[in-house]
């Protein structure tokens, strides 16, 4: 019959073992994942979480270690839980790995945002310009429509001074031929002799 000490130090290795494959899976889900951030960080904390729990099982494993009655089974022990250090280092590398995928696909996003609003803001601008060109357009006709309009009362307006000054002309004469006749007659009958 196995010693408890030995139960305990078996189950803490299997544990180890399957929070070794567990953290492997997530990271292999962090390279995987091409979601929203919200699902990133969500296993970026699982990720966390296993590490934790993964820790307190090495150290658990080392403080069993310790209180082992033989000296050839507490080394074996003791390079069981190195061993497990040292893998956990190389995962810990992956995690902050996964740590700035994480922050540079949360970096990537918002530039992506950014150029978006950008787009949008080009788009509106487009928008104005295309608005104001038609404006600038209408006012350019009704600008062309009034020069014609302008041009036309310009001759009017030289044809009437003609006609205004033939009209001036036209009068003198008349008053002129009208005094010459009142002259005339006037001279008839005073001085019907002359």
């Amino acid at each position: 019959m196995a010693a408890p000490q030995d139960v305990h130090v078996r189950i803490c290795n299997q544990e180890i073992v399957k929070f070794d494959l567990e953290v492997k899976a997530l990271i292999q889900d962090i390279r995987d994942c091409s979601g929203p951030l919200s699902e990133l960080t969500e296993l970026n904390t699982r990720v966390k979480e296993k590490f934790q729990q993964l820790r307190h099982r090495i150290q658990e494993l080392e403080q069993s270690a310790r209180e082992q009655d033989k000296e050839s089974e507490k080394q074996l022990l003791l390079q069981e839980v190195e061993n497990h250090k040292k893998q956990m280092l190389r995962k810990t590398t992956k995690e902050s790995l996964a740590q700035t995928s994480s922050t540079i696909t949360e970096s990537l996003m918002g530039i992506s945002r950014m150029m978006s609003q950008q787009v949008q803001q080009s788009e509106e601008a487009m928008q104005t310009l295309v608005s104001s060109s038609r404006t600038l357009l209408d006012a350019n006709e009704e600008f062309k429509s009034m020069s014609g309009t302008i041009q036309l009362g310009r001759k009017l307006i030289t044809k009437y001074n003609r006609r205004e000054l033939t009209d001036k002309l036209l009068i003198f004469l008349a008053l002129a031929l009208f005094l010459a006749t009142v002259l005339y007659i006037v001279k008839k009958r005073l001085f019907p002799f002359l």
